[in-house]
Formats: structure tokens, C-alpha cells, sequence
């Protein structure tokens, strides 16, 4: 190759290699312009969400104490819920306790008065009731005698009715 020819393809590679550094040049300089108008749009969107931020970690730390406090509270609660419950749990067991005792006292009572009740009532039947039948059966059989020795007969209905009082 002759030199000429080298030199034109020296100039068309410097010519192409500053082809290549004004392209990059305005790449970088777009590059620039929307970094600068992206940096502009943040430091905006920065200055509106600081206050929300600001409120939100305000918020934030309200709702630890409000959450702490609660939890506190809700500890003691639980506390106080259990032993509430334990004091509970021993008036009934000592109520349970107490009415079984009663229970056995009133069952012993009523089986003491139903043996005094049976006991009078055999007084009662042994003392009145038995000499009432014996006299009731003396007087019916006096009458019977003296139906006998007057001639008169008994009708069925008067035999009936007193054989049914010794039933």
C-alpha cells in the first residue's frame, strides 16, 4: 500500500474515532441533562415525602408506646384474670366441700325421721288401731250373739259389710 492510501485510512480512522468521541459526548451530555432533571424530580419528591415521613415515624413511635402500654396493661389483666380464677376455684371447692357435709347431714336426718315416722306408725297401729279392731270385733260378735238369741237373721249386705271392716 502506498502512502497515500495509508493516509486516508489514517484520516478515516481519526475521522470515525472522532465520530465516535462527539457521539459519546452527546450521550453523556444527555446522559447529564436527564440526570439533572431525574435529580430535580427527587429533590421535589424528597422535599413533599420528608413531612410524610417525619409523620410516619412519629407515627410509628406513638404506636410502640401505644403497643407497649397496651401490653402492659393486657399482662395485668391476664394477672389479675388468673387470680380471680384460683380464688374462684377455691370457694367452689370449699362450697362442694360444704354441701357434701350438708348433703350427709340431711340425708342422715331424713332417714332418722323416717325411721321415727315407721316407729310411730307401728305405735300408733300396735296402741289404737289394734284395740279398735279387737273392740269393733268383740261388739260385732255381742251383736251377733244377741241376733242369734233374739232369732234374727242377718241380711248378706250386713254380713258383708262386716266382714269388710276386719279386711
Amino acid at each position: 500500500m502506498d502512502q497515500t492510501s495509508l493516509a486516508y485510512l489514517a484520516v478515516a480512522a481519526i475521522v470515525l474515532a472522532m465520530a465516535g468521541i462527539i457521539v459519546q459526548t452527546v450521550v453523556l451530555v444527555a446522559i447529564y441533562r436527564l440526570s439533572r432533571r431525574l435529580k430535580e424530580q427527587v429533590s421535589a419528591f424528597i422535599g413533599r415525602a420528608e413531612p410524610a415521613v417525619e409523620a410516619a415515624e412519629k407515627l410509628l413511635e406513638d404506636l410502640r408506646r401505644s403497643v407497649s402500654d397496651l401490653s402492659a396493661k393486657t399482662s395485668r389483666v391476664l394477672e389479675l384474670s388468673q387470680q380471680q380464677l384460683v380464688r374462684v376455684d377455691e370457694i367452689l371447692s370449699e362450697a362442694t366441700a360444704r354441701s357434701r357435709v350438708q348433703m350427709e347431714r340431711i340425708e342422715l336426718v331424713l332417714d332418722d325421721l323416717v325411721s321415727r315416722i315407721q316407729q310411730t306408725t307401728a305405735l300408733i297401729e300396735n296402741s289404737l288401731i289394734r284395740p279398735i279392731r279387737h273392740i269393733n270385733g268383740l261388739a260385732a260378735g255381742i251383736r251377733a250373739a244377741i241376733a242369734a238369741l233374739a232369732g234374727t237373721r242377718t241380711t248378706v249386705a250386713e254380713a258383708t259389710h262386716d266382714e269388710e271392716m276386719f279386711i
